[in-house]
């Protein structure tokens, strides 16, 4: 294995919303962080992000972060863009963390065209980086797998290719929400 090519759920997706000073925000980010190091030390050292807001985001930054040191330096990022403009509705903050992540890709693909329905230039930028990639890393919640989105699309391309996929499972953001419920609940009765 030399490529990997990464996916996740956009923020939103996510109990804690995009929220990054949530601690299960931290949480996960910490594990793809774990899971990017092992794929590393596995000779994986290529990387191909789709350029979208949350886990590619995220992954990115990791990458980046990772990269700034002597051990992990010679880690390639590659971004695949499904066509121009797709980031205009973004957020100034998110639209200058993609802005860092290209300028710290090696290359930058735009794989889709203006011409074609937008799905399709999102079906063709997943596809792409499952066809270059010999492995997939996936971010998602094992216990409630969103059939209709561009992780599960992806993750499928990955089945039929037929290469190793290594998955962050976010389940336990919904379990941590679940026990600061019960918890704040608990704290009220004792107000």
């Amino acid at each position: 294995m030399q490529v990997c090519a990464v996916t996740g759920y956009r923020p939103s997706r996510f109990p804690f919303k995009g929220n990054e000073d949530d601690i299960r925000c931290k949480k996960l980010k910490e594990e793809i962080k774990k899971e990017v190091k092992y794929l590393y030390e596995q000779g994986v050292h290529t990387f191909w992000l789709g350029g979208a807001e949350g886990v590619d985001m995220w992954a990115g930054e990791i990458l980046i972060q990772l990269k700034s040191y002597k051990a992990y330096n010679d880690i390639k990022i590659m971004l695949a863009i499904p066509f121009e403009g797709y980031n205009k509705n973004w957020k100034d903050t998110s639209i200058k963390r993609l802005e860092n992540i290209k300028k710290n890709s090696e290359e930058i693909i735009i794989v889709g065209s203006n011409k074609e329905p937008k799905e399709e230039q999102y079906r063709k930028r997943n596809k792409y980086m499952t066809d270059k990639a010999d492995c997939l890393l996936t971010v998602f919640d094992k216990e409630k797998i969103i059939v209709r989105s561009g992780t599960n699309m992806t993750f499928q391309f990955a089945l039929k290719k037929g290469i190793s996929i290594f998955v962050v499972d976010s389940s336990f953001c919904d379990k941590v929400s679940s026990v600061l419920n019960s918890l704040s609940v608990d704290r009220k009765k004792v107000l």
